[in-house]
């Protein structure tokens, strides 16, 4: 409760301020940060925010769309969902450095050449955003984050879209985002078995930080480049690399092995059963989820839930349904020939395989 009431003081102070220097000067500059990876999940992509500062009037303000509450209520069931809020926050621009600082990620600030009654468009816009309905928003991976408001709002302001990506535009999101999960495998591993056909499509948004620091760098307005001065403001240090057997494609295999060495039927039912409620999951978390990410989920091919019915299944039912699973894997196969994560999900390809085959060869005897 009174971290409740000291947070609701503080947007009636950051208000009152803000209403007292609501008009910016020509000393008023306005700059977007790009802020580097981290080693955390959540900043595995890093972050996008906004600086407005006028010496004049003693305002350095730093905007940032990519706020959300780890204690809301039901917090990962509704990230899952896709209607977990996130909000915009404002903090002093000594505040938000010195939080990189700490984390030692890297900052770059690119200056931009508004006029100054489009920066103090900007500013209003911004602080609509702060101090009223639209402060929070619906968190959606591709069509809405951090970087995607902040194009929204100064494509707004320009009553144009100046702002556009200027990256590749014809590999697919999932080829875009593989390289970012470099160094942590399990959310590789399980990003790449969530996320469905839509991922696979042409990554026309721009969505990413780095893509809008780009972007940035090739826009143009009037025949001038809109960025006037590009600085590093906090150099960011090396993130941790460096092969682990245990973080990699290669400790599944080894477990798979395992498994498969034991012959034993009982072990490879259980091992199906599970993975066919994972493709349950996979085929039934669309039917609950707003992201489009996870729709058609073709993982559910190789992870089929039949595989649940395996176990209870006996003679000629039991040998139809596998062969019908067989036919599932291949068709797999073939639509992971083109895709990125192949390489990783080739072992369960495999394990499968054999652990159906073996069932079935059993089973004829």
């Amino acid at each position: 409760m009174k971290k409740k009431l000291l947070y609701l003081l503080f947007l009636f102070i950051s208000a009152s301020s803000f209403s007292q220097n609501n008009t910016l000067t020509n000393n008023a500059k306005v700059s977007i940060f790009t802020c580097g990876r981290g080693n955390e999940l959540y900043t595995t992509f890093g972050h996008t925010a906004i600086r407005i500062k006028d010496e004049a009037t003693n305002l350095d303000v730093v905007y940032n769309y990519g706020a959300f509450d780890f204690n809301t209520d039901n917090f990962y069931l509704k990230f899952v969902k896709g209607d977990l809020q996130y909000f915009i926050s404002a903090t002093s621009y000594d505040d938000f450095i010195y939080e990189y600082q700490m984390e030692k990620r890297e900052v770059i600030e690119q200056t931009l050449d508004f006029s100054l009654p489009q920066k103090q468009e900007l500013f209003e816009l911004l602080n609509a955003s702060l101090f009223s309905e639209e402060r929070s928003y619906t968190y959606k991976f591709i069509d809405r984050n951090c970087t995607t408001m902040v194009v929204e709002k100064i494509n707004k302001m320009l009553g144009k879209d100046l702002i556009q990506k200027v990256d590749d535009k014809n590999i697919s999101y999932r080829e875009l985002l593989y390289p970012y999960f470099e160094n942590h495998f399990y959310y590789k591993l399980g990003i790449n078995i969530i996320f469905g056909a839509k991922t696979d499509t042409k990554a026309e948004k721009l969505f990413l930080p780095s893509e809008l620091l780009h972007s940035l760098n090739k826009a143009k307005t009037n025949g001038k480049s809109v960025v006037t001065k590009t600085e590093t403001i906090v150099k960011g240090a090396e993130l941790e690399s460096g092969f682990s057997f245990i973080n990699s494609v290669y400790f599944i295999a080894m477990l798979l092995v395992i498994l498969l060495v034991t012959n034993n039927k009982k072990i490879f039912l259980m091992y199906l059963f599970i993975a066919g409620l994972l493709g349950l999951f996979l085929s039934m978390v669309g039917l609950y989820s707003l992201h489009k990410e996870v729709l058609w989920n073709y993982n559910a091919l190789v992870f089929n839930p039949l595989f649940v019915l395996l176990p209870f299944l006996k003679g000629n039912t039991l040998r139809k349904t596998i062969s019908v699973c067989f036919g599932s894997i291949a068709i797999y196969t073939i639509i992971m020939i083109s895709k990125p994560h192949l390489w990783l999900m080739s072992p369960f390809i495999f394990a499968s395989i054999y652990m159906l085959w073996k069932i079935q060869k059993t089973e004829n005897n």
